[in-house]
């Protein structure tokens, strides 16, 4: 009787053995809001049920991301896969792998795959397109302008605020790009932006507490320049007839993705993740959202408001270098002090 029972715990033991395997712990970063990470927890959770030998460690990094995304490198801690978007690409090009065969560049638009490339090469597999377009309060103006004389022309005609006014450089890149001109140095365009604050925009002291956002859901502003991340807010918030337009022009295009760091020790299981975050099935989670506007050509197909996909095809990627960020903080400071 005893010489079964041990056989039998030899042969259990043995079962045993043969189900456990190797666990790979990869490490992933990524910023975003509380809807976000609810998505990329979801994520992650099927991605490891349906690969059991990987582990997913998410390092969430709501504020300060890329400050806090350089001291990880730096300190030689930089995370297996990296959410980065291409405004900060270039800074980090010679730390990441070349992930130009990894992509199924026909699933996305061109837009994305340039905005995400560095010198031919693709660095990050995009996850969503941000552009600028128009929420128009339709009670407060009801034409559509194709070009910026036509929008002034509109401006005049406007009571109130006919337009928002941002003291940020971003947000005056769609009427330098329009005019043809660098954003490093621009001359015309930025007479023509800072000539509309007070003359068509409200001054900060017209403001004062509010936001801009909260002043058109107010009824004060007939047109406001954002992205889609308000599409949400106004649609649930505005009381007022009001639709989605494009810009009369040309509109920066900026691009986040997913990047493999050449520190990788686990390369492979790496892969296989952003693979699985770029899914269309990923993709759909986001979309759901309504915060993001896919890279993914056959899920944007899905977007409620087509006005977005409109805005892809006039849009251009911002050409930016390393110097990005330290120039545009010099800028806003110079232009808008």
């Amino acid at each position: 009787m005893l010489k079964k029972i041990l056989i039998l715990f030899m042969i259990s033991f043995i079962l045993c053995g043969c189900d456990k395997h190797e666990t790979t712990e990869i490490t992933f970063s990524s910023w975003g809001s509380v809807t976000e990470v609810k998505i990329l927890n979801r994520i992650i959770s099927e991605f490891e049920r349906e690969n059991p030998d990987i582990k997913i460690n998410f390092i969430h990094i709501p504020q300060n991301y890329f400050q806090k995304l350089h001291l990880l490198f730096a300190s030689s801690q930089a995370p297996d896969v990296v959410f980065i978007n291409n405004l900060y690409l270039p800074v980090y090009v010679s730390k990441l792998e070349d992930l130009t065969d990894l992509a199924e560049k026909e699933s996305y638009y061109p837009q994305s795959l340039q905005a995400l490339s560095y010198e031919g090469k693709l660095y990050a597999i995009p996850r969503d397109i941000s552009n600028l377009v128009f929420y128009r309060n339709k009670s407060m103006i009801n034409k559509t302008p194709h070009s910026l004389a036509e929008l002034e022309d509109i401006l005049k005609d406007s009571k109130k605020f006919g337009i928002s006014f941002e003291r940020d450089v971003y947000f005056m890149f769609p009427y330098v790009m329009t005019m043809g001109e660098s954003i490093y140095h621009p001359e015309k365009s930025l007479n023509f932006y800072k000539n509309m604050e007070g003359k068509y925009a409200p001054r900060p002291s017209d403001v004062g507490s509010s936001t801009l956002a909260q002043m058109f859901l107010g009824g004060k502003i007939g047109l406001y320049l954002s992205g889609r991340w308000m599409y949400p807010k106004i649609s649930n918030e505005a009381y007022f007839d009001w639709d989605v337009i494009t810009f009369p022009g040309i509109v920066p295009l900026d691009c986040s993705g997913w990047a493999l760091s050449k520190d990788s020790k686990h390369k492979q299981e790496a892969e296989r993740f952003i693979q699985y975050l770029s899914s269309k099935t990923s993709s759909e989670y986001f979309l759901k959202t309504g915060l993001i506007v896919p890279a993914r050509i056959d899920t944007a197909s899905e977007i409620d408001n087509k006005v977005f996909l409109e805005a892809i095809e006039k849009s251009k990627p911002i050409d930016v270098d390393k110097n990005y960020k330290r120039i545009t903080d010099k800028m806003n400071k110079e232009f808008f002090r």
